[in-house]
């Protein structure tokens, strides 16, 4: 409606010109709802009541004599109830904003005031304190402004003399000293722990070396029987071929000495066993013709037919032998005794004849002795091959 006003939330409404009063306060307060304001009979102004900040930067003197800058901040705001709606709106209506300048110079003075009797070192220490004093020194001037302080705080305090820096060298030079203590233990721990991490590397450096080292020799193992296998292999082969070849010249050897046994020398034994043979059978010829001539034995003229035939018999004995593959056991005493056996047969087919004719007459000497070297050996064994 165009007479029906409302009032912010952070707003208190003053309405003059009405009958209705407050506590003789010649004008009407309303905060938190609406009301008829009457043309020309009635006006309505707007008191802010939001938060308010104000900086402080006063230069102070302790109770030392020593001269500070301290800058501080206030908050505060005009009091919800009505004594202050109307005490702030009697003095400050007309210059809201110009209220935090206002408020500042009066927490100025009392902060003057409150750090002139307190030294440097409180100052200092007990910020919290000098904050407290100074809201209550101001209250009652506050309260009757209409004025209520949420939080006064000191945020710096400066020194151009250099006295508080003096107060905090020693300090300043302990926490340095500890500083540097602290900064070369952590050098020293650092350095420890670089230096074991250094152990730690160069000892898995060595175990690596060492493990690649065997890798690469079993390697190069592996590499070195590979390339000797071939020449192992062929080395070998040639061996079995050159083992191969000498049991082949071994059975050749064997072969060409069984070959030269019975292509030369069986043959050579044979040809001069036929020719002793030959010589002894003709031989006893001979003797025998000449004995039986000698004593007149007529009846041995029958037999000298075949006393002459026996060495033909003999030659024919010994090429048979010659032909044939024969195993002499006890060697030239054995061939002699083949002969001497082969001239016994003679002599016993010669005794034969003699029998067969009647004659008693009694052997010669002679033939006595040939009867006993052809009878006192026993007749050679002759082994024939398959």
């Amino acid at each position: 409606m165009l007479f029906w006003r409302v009032p912010a939330p952070n707003e208190a409404m003053l309405i003059s010109g009405s009958k209705r009063q407050v506590q003789d306060t010649q004008f009407r307060i309303v905060t938190g709802h609406g009301s008829f304001v009457l043309p020309i009979k009635q006006k309505a102004r707007m008191l802010s009541l939001a938060l308010r900040e104000a900086e402080i930067a006063e230069d102070c003197v302790t109770q030392q004599g020593i001269r500070l800058t301290v800058r501080a901040v206030t908050v505060f705001k005009v009091g919800d109830d009505a004594v202050s709606i109307a005490n702030a709106a009697r003095r400050f209506l007309a210059e809201q904003d110009r209220m935090e300048e206002l408020v500042g110079r009066i927490f100025a003075g009392h902060l003057r005031s409150i750090i002139g009797g307190l030294t440097v070192e409180q100052i200092i220490r007990e910020r919290d304190r000098v904050a407290q004093e100074v809201k209550a020194g101001s209250h009652s001037e506050m309260e009757k402004l209409g004025i209520v302080v949420d939080a006064l705080q000191i945020q710096e305090i400066e020194d151009a003399t250099g006295y508080i820096n003096n107060l905090a060298a020693p300090h300043a030079a302990a926490v340095a000293s500890q500083a540097r203590i602290a900064a070369a233990r952590a050098d020293q721990e650092a350095a420890e722990r670089e230096q074991q991490a250094a152990a730690l590397k160069a000892e898995y450096e060595r175990d690596t070396s060492i493990k690649r080292a065997g890798f690469e020799a079993q390697t190069e193992q592996v590499r070195a029987r590979a390339s000797q296998a071939g020449p192992l292999a062929q080395a070998k082969a040639s061996q079995e071929v050159i083992e191969e070849q000498t049991a082949l010249a071994e059975r050749q050897a064997m072969l060409a000495a069984q070959r030269l046994e019975a292509e030369v020398r069986r043959p050579a034994d044979a040809e001069a066993y036929r020719r002793r043979t030959l010589a002894q059978a003709q031989a006893d010829a001979n003797t025998a013709r000449a004995v039986s001539l000698r004593d007149g034995n007529q009846e041995l003229l029958a037999a000298n037919r075949v006393v002459e035939v026996l060495p033909e018999l003999v030659d024919s004995a010994a090429k048979g032998l010659a032909d044939s593959h024969l195993t002499v056991l006890n060697g030239t005493d054995g061939v002699n005794e083949v002969a001497a056996g082969l001239v016994g047969q003679g002599m016993t087919i010669l005794n034969s004849l003699q029998g067969t004719t009647g004659s008693t007459r009694a052997p010669s000497e002679g033939e006595q002795d040939r009867k006993q070297k052809t009878n006192g050996k026993a007749p050679a064994r002759v082994d024939r091959a398959a």
